[in-house]
């Protein structure tokens, strides 16, 4: 047993190392004085910051990322809530029909996508707009959110939504004061994915999005094609750290949530 549980730390600590391990390699970089992205750093400096801030095409690209970031993170959790309460109904006939269509986007290629988005926004006038780009990213967001909430909902006891119905609340009431508050930690995990696949996004937006709407991660990747320039390690930074951030958040919801339930269980 010793030996079975030695392995298993190791190839965790293996498997963490993996993950991390580009992470930690390029966040230093972030704050080199260097114009190349080299070891060792010749000196420390904020230039990189900087340049994000006051450059007019890395300040729109952050703005941009957090417009479309919010929209997706709002219409995909919207949608996805939906998705998940709907396949949550007993009466539904194949269930495991409409589950399979609604995690699609996940495994379609994303070139794939962006081919019919572009063609089918064109059509309906949304090709090169905000609305366009935050349509296509919730499409490949709201697998995220429609599996993060069902499984928190798959938590939710019967009886408790049973009982509200019995003392007289009706399906909606139930929904929004029951099972809404209960599936809270699921609809916030969900809405953090959203947002990080948002932000993330690379392919769709080059298909469906015009000189006005680059992203942070579309500006990335131009600079990497035209340039290889620390704020590109810059950039990443603020990514990474925004994103724990928000996820931080989600987590503190969900214990204080978590928390909250204990009593009413008991």
């Amino acid at each position: 047993m010793r030996a079975s549980n030695l392995v298993r730390l190791v190839f965790a600590i293996a498997a963490v190392v993996f993950l991390i391990a580009p992470l930690i390699a390029i966040l230093p970089l972030a704050f080199t004085s260097s114009v190349f992205l080299t070891y060792p750093i010749p000196g420390y400096s904020m230039r990189w910051f900087d340049e994000l801030a006051s450059a007019d095409v890395w300040r729109m690209s952050i703005v941009n990322s957090l417009i479309i970031g919010t929209g997706t993170t709002l219409l995909a959790g919207t949608l996805g809530t939906l998705a998940a309460l709907g396949l949550r109904n007993a009466g539904l006939v194949l269930p495991g029909l409409f589950r399979t269509a609604f995690l699609l986007p996940m495994v379609v290629p994303a070139v794939v996508l962006g081919v019919g988005m572009q063609v089918f926004f064109v059509h309906l006038g949304l090709a090169n707009s905000y609305a366009g780009v935050i349509a296509a990213h919730s499409v490949v967001a709201v697998p995220f959110v429609v599996v993060s909430v069902t499984a928190s909902l798959a938590g939710i006891d019967r009886r408790v939504e049973r009982a509200a119905a019995s003392l007289g609340a009706g399906p909606l009431t139930v929904c929004r004061r029951v099972t809404l508050p209960l599936a809270l930690p699921g609809i916030l995990s969900g809405a953090v994915f959203a947002f990080a696949t948002s932000l993330d996004e690379v392919v769709l937006t080059l298909f469906v999005a015009g000189p006005n709407q680059r992203t942070l991660a579309r500006q990335m990747f131009s600079s990497i094609r035209e340039n290889i320039s620390p704020a590109i390690a810059a950039a990443a930074f603020l990514f990474i750290i925004g994103t724990l951030l928000i996820a931080a958040v989600a987590v503190l919801v969900r214990r204080r949530t978590e928390r909250l339930k204990q009593p009413a269980e008991a």
